[in-house]
């Protein structure tokens, strides 16, 4: 077989991250940020620890500093591996030493510091014990489009990623429904999705009739029945990038009922997908949407926001929800994903990453949104 593996990124890349991330938050008046194990870690330094624990690994970044990596001693090896290592001063700590001490050192005693929203709280305790001057923002509020224009070889990644749940689903389609449980089509959709070159698979929905109608459910031991409307939402990671898509298939002949609803949620998506273009604030895909949906008479049934960013993780800013004013710019990657539920009865959810180009969007999943009959 043939690698089709894209090429790593390089030191010089996450050095550039890492300095641009310092910028910014110079920028906003932060003295610097700091970053903890998950997706902004691995994003500006491709340092991944080999476990999350309660040992403290610290990326520290501020604009007058070059970066500095706290790490446990006995990690210090897995973090000269990370292929942007050789971008930062790895420094660290010994068991049975403080090591919001010697984080310390490395902060300023009254500095403001933006925090990855993902840090553990005795780990932000701690740091505010040994600094009692210092002060904390959430990165999410503070930098909250940091990661969310990709550039070109981001885009790539998320389109390939796009392009293998598009694969994993359309083998899906020749699998038996009826009479399987939600969970074993579940273990199908996961194993497709590992077929098609994801390492690691985040989430195989699997919403069947009155199921379907909880945008939240997962997968359950309910028998999938002929007649049953099932809701697919499915994703994870290949190469280190995201995919997220949603089709909803038909146990059976549809109804004329259940056709309709599928038709208002398929042309809300298209709606928010043609609204697309560079400036447009994320608020108003959400309303492209929801536009639709409350004209057919199914306002109260789209309980959720439209969509979410994506990229070295599956969910991130920005969010196409009221409220958000952030324009889109060209690079941005965001789900478009409007829905309909009907309590005790089926649910309809249509969902494609998109991201934004000149002018205007470009879909990264290619799969039909008409409704697809299964068996």
């Amino acid at each position: 077989m043939t690698d089709t593996s894209p090429a790593p990124f390089t030191e010089q890349d996450y050095a550039a991250r890492m300095y641009r991330a310092a910028r910014e938050a110079a920028l906003v008046g932060l003295s610097g940020l700091l970053v903890t194990p998950g997706p902004d870690l691995v994003w500006m330094c491709g340092y991944r620890p080999p476990a999350v624990t309660e040992h403290l690994t610290l990326l520290v970044l501020a604009a007058d500093s070059e970066p500095y990596l706290l790490v446990p001693a006995l990690e210090r090896g897995d973090a000269q591996a990370a292929p942007g290592a050789g971008a930062v001063r790895i420094t660290a700590w010994q068991d049975g030493q403080d090591a919001y001490a010697a984080a310390a050192g490395l902060l300023r005693a009254h500095g403001r510091y933006g925090v990855s929203d993902g840090t553990w709280a005795v780990h932000l305790l701690g740091l505010q014990a040994a600094l009692p001057l210092s002060s904390y923002r959430p990165l999410s509020t503070a930098l909250p489009l940091l990661r969310a224009v990709k550039d070109e070889r981001e885009l790539a990644r998320l389109t390939a990623a796009g392009a293998a749940a598009d694969a994993a689903y359309a083998d899906l389609l020749g699998v038996r429904f009826a009479g399987r449980r939600e969970r074993e089509v579940a273990d199908v959709l996961a194993r497709l999705l590992r077929d098609h070159g994801h390492e690691r698979v985040e989430f195989t929905v699997v919403g069947s009739g009155p199921n379907g109608a909880d945008p939240h459910h997962m997968a359950g031991d309910r028998r999938i029945e002929d007649g049953d409307m099932v809701v697919l939402d499915f994703g994870g990671l290949k190469d280190g990038y995201g995919s997220d898509t949603t089709r909803t298939v038909h146990v059976g002949e549809p109804t004329v009922e259940e056709r309709a609803v599928h038709e208002v949620v398929r042309a809300a998506q298209q709606a928010a997908f043609e609204a697309v273009k560079p400036g447009v604030p994320c608020q108003e895909i959400d309303r492209a949407a929801r536009a639709v949906i409350t004209d057919a008479g199914y306002g109260a049934y789209f309980t959720h926001r439209t969509g979410h960013g994506i990229g070295v993780s599956t969910h991130e800013p920005p969010y196409l929800v009221e409220g958000e004013h952030s324009p889109l710019a060209p690079g941005m990657c965001f789900s478009i994903e409007p829905g309909v539920y009907l309590p005790g009865r089926f649910g309809v959810r249509v969902e494609d990453i998109v991201s934004c180009g000149q002018d205007g969007g470009r879909r990264l999943n290619t799969t039909s949104r008409e409704l697809a009959v299964v068996g």
